[in-house]
């Protein structure tokens, strides 16, 4: 077996379709690609002989799969639950990416820093919980592919988990709201009927597309007529998520996140 060193960890395969574009390990030819959680390769993960295997997310449903494939090594589940089906993603999420940290930390012997990502998570979520007036009315949606889709509060793994975090007042209420990933098919118009205060803003393209065709989702919200007499419009009250945060939903993304928030919400008190 070989030994983790310390300020060093050895990576030896990751799942590259869903990792930011620009990350290292996506360029390095000697960090094998398991594939995406959709169709995976998980003999991959078999070939590398690795010590440690860490599931969580979106391949967590493949946990047993891939601890029948690799008995020598140790498995460490990360997954916390935000789905629909939640009775408190909001809590979830913010203790999963606690207990997450932590559990890392303690892995690979960087309990100081994981420590610090804690604490600046609860300072980041102190501020924005202060920095909203607990009225103005919020509307989250994600653009992909030129189009808006709503993403109704309670789904999806950014923005509805963070409604219940928040206590952020809804513009708008759908039945039957999905978790997919592309938002729910809601009209730009009735989005815009709801005349949010703010508007909040994941552009799904920014993390996976590299092609020329993807449209920024900055100039998607500025070209759409109906969105234009919105209040969130009209006074510049547009929060656009880190361009990564589709495929980088990690401790770090959602602290910066929430200081980009508690800023914009500061700023128009």
């Amino acid at each position: 077996m070989r030994h983790w060193k310390i300020g060093g960890i050895t990576l030896a395969a990751v799942p590259k379709g869903v990792m930011p574009a620009d990350s290292t390990y996506v360029s390095d030819r000697s960090v094998l690609d398991v594939g995406m959680h959709t169709d995976p390769n998980l003999e991959i993960i078999a070939a590398v002989n690795p010590d440690l295997v860490i599931i969580g997310q979106r391949f967590a449903q493949f946990d047993k799969d891939i601890r029948a494939l690799v008995p020598n090594a140790a498995v460490i589940d990360l997954n916390f639950d935000v789905s629909v089906t939640a009775d408190k993603a909001g809590e979830n999420l913010i203790h999963g990416f606690k207990n997450s940290t932590r559990a890392l930390g303690q892995i690979f012997d960087k309990n100081e820093e994981a420590q610090q990502l804690i604490t600046s998570l609860d300072a980041a979520t102190s501020k924005l919980k202060a920095a909203y007036n607990g009225k103005d009315t919020v509307i989250s949606v994600v653009v992909s592919g030129g189009n808006i889709g709503f993403s109704a509060p309670k789904t999806g793994r950014v923005w509805g988990p963070l409604y219940e975090v928040f206590n952020w007042v809804s513009a708008l209420s759908v039945s039957h709201a999905s978790s997919d990933h592309m938002g729910d098919d809601i009209s730009v118009e009735a989005i815009a009927q709801s005349n949010p205060d703010w508007l909040l803003v994941l552009d799904r393209d920014a993390a996976v597309s590299s092609t020329i065709d993807a449209v920024p989702a900055h100039d998607v919200i500025d070209r759409s007529p109906a969105l234009r007499n919105t209040t969130a419009v009209k006074k510049n009250q547009i929060v656009y998520a880190p361009h990564d945060t589709y495929t980088n939903e990690s401790i770090q993304t959602f602290i910066e996140l929430f200081e980009i928030l508690g800023r914009a919400f500061s700023e128009k008190e």
